[in-house]
């Protein structure tokens, strides 16, 4: 892969956390220790340039780095493995790396306007290419500031034996919080090691440490695809069988009307006008509206997020014209907190996510139809429940391993990340981020990752990485393109 564009590295230093930690060690989970072939999370948010000097700015962002690092105190630990093979992040204040970069050759025009995500953003992020497993000797977190033209770009590295998404984006949300002024934080995490999660059994390290499993050097090609609210309801309609209406056109107070004088018309279609009407007024209060795929789905209903998985299923099999008997893969990260029994904190901090395959001839995905294909996903999702997550615990204490991230056959794909995040609740002081983007890390063909839509709404942005030829294939593909917002 060629070099992104040059980025000038103006200081770097190490930040600790602003309060002496009293926490005691905490042991790596089931969730955790597979994560340790992985690269570090590199996820962060472009905004427009404040209203402060970049240095002032600099200074406010190391300042409230400090404090959110008392609230999340493994952030500024180590990793550290003990005589019987058991791995905890020892929480001993060694600090964080916050690095202030230069890239006033860049624009935010340059980083959004083109097709393709551009090789420069790679460059925002610290800890390219490193393993989880070295924060043995290197920091949990790296945070980056990098000054554009006419913006600015904050990149946070943090280990995925650490986190996961749930807990990546609480503490970047918190670090938010306290950089505008914030007082008292919001959203605790929960740093209890009590649940099934926390096994006796040891994974065993190979020399040398473990590495990633997948071709970090294989040409790939970047695109997010955007798809508005509207599309994703064509499509949930599309899935599951429906006829879809476009309820923009309809007058709310024609609407109550009806609803409040005619009885046959209330008992036929209440439900379905009462939750349009409270969309219309979520909007006509500005307020975001939860995405329909965040909500439990009712039996046998295919949610909007399953409906575009199996859309990108579809599109990205046919164009890689593959055998028509030849077994696809589509693997969705799933959280486990609700689904355990007992729940674990919404705000457990750590990894608490298990990877589920569907699987399916290539000739099926192609012939069937959409709703055929996102049943098969919806399925395993609704059968994820807290013995399946039992049956996973245990599989792995009987085979201990790390997570095998990639596409070994050619035909599998990887949907990680969630348009449930909270990405865009960030505003550190001057206004809500215009983008989220990613750095390298754990990317092959076939990793796919989930963001909100900036404008809500249940709109979503797909972060695709295939390889150049595939990608071009989804590109040129109408059954797909057409629920595409660009």
């Amino acid at each position: 892969m060629p070099s992104a564009p040059s980025l000038t590295l103006i200081s770097k230093c190490t930040v600790f956390p602003d309060q002496k930690s009293t926490m005691e060690d905490l042991k790596l989970s089931v969730s955790d220790l597979p994560m340790l072939s992985c690269h570090y999370i590199q996820k962060g948010n472009l905004f427009t340039r404040p209203p402060i000097p970049i240095e002032s700015l600099v200074s406010l962002l190391k300042n409230s780095l400090s404090q959110t690092l008392s609230h999340f105190p493994p952030l500024a630990g180590r990793l550290k493995t003990d005589s019987n093979g058991y791995v905890y992040i020892t929480c001993n204040d060694a600090g964080v790396d916050f690095l202030q970069a230069s890239a006033t050759h860049l624009s935010i025009r340059d980083i959004l306007s083109p097709f393709h995500v551009p090789e420069c953003v790679e460059s925002f992020f610290a800890f390219d290419r490193t393993v989880s497993y070295d924060g043995h000797c290197k920091p949990i977190l790296a945070v980056q500031v990098t000054e554009l033209a006419d913006g600015v770009f904050i990149g946070c590295a943090l280990n995925h034996s650490v986190t996961d998404g749930t807990s990546f984006w609480n503490f970047f949300n918190t670090f938010a919080e306290l950089s505008r002024g914030i007082k008292k934080i919001r959203r605790q995490p929960d740093f209890s090691r009590n649940s099934v999660l926390i096994s006796p059994a040891v994974l065993q390290v190979p020399e040398g440490g473990p590495k990633v499993t997948f071709n970090e050097n294989e040409p790939l090609s970047e695109r997010i695809f955007s798809f508005s609210r509207e599309a994703i309801l064509k499509l949930k309609a599309r899935a599951n069988n429906k006829k879809w209406i476009d309820n923009s056109s309809i007058d709310p107070v024609e609407l109550m009307g009806k609803q409040s004088n005619d009885p046959l018309y209330r008992q036929r279609n209440g439900k379905a006008m009462t939750e349009i009407l409270g969309n219309w007024l979520k909007n006509a209060v500005s307020k975001p509206q939860e995405m329909e795929s965040n909500k439990t789905p009712a039996a046998g209903e295919i949610s909007s997020f399953q409906s575009l998985c199996a859309l990108l299923w579809k599109a990205v099999t046919r164009a890689r014209k593959l055998n028509p008997t030849k077994t696809t893969t589509f693997r969705m990260a799933v959280n486990c907190r609700h689904r355990l029994n007992p729940k674990l904190d919404p705000l457990y901090f750590g990894n608490a996510i298990q990877s589920i395959p569907t699987y399916a001839s290539t000739g099926d995905v192609l012939s069937r139809d959409l709703r055929w294909c996102a049943e098969q996903l919806n399925e395993n999702v609704i059968a994820h429940n807290d013995a399946t997550v039992r049956r996973f615990v245990e599989n792995w204490e009987e085979n201990p391993r790390c997570f095998p991230l990639g596409n070994f056959d050619g035909a599998s794909m990887t949907m990680g990340s969630s348009p449930r995040f909270p990405m865009y609740d960030n505003d550190f002081g001057w206004g809500r981020p215009l983008a989220v983007r990613s750095g390298r890390a754990n990317k092959f063909d076939g990793k796919i990752s989930a963001f909100p839509g900036r404008e809500g709404g249940g709109s979503v942005a797909l972060e695709v990485v295939l390889a150049p030829e595939t990608m071009a294939g989804i590109e040129r593909d109408y059954e797909f393109m057409q629920y595409v917002s660009k």
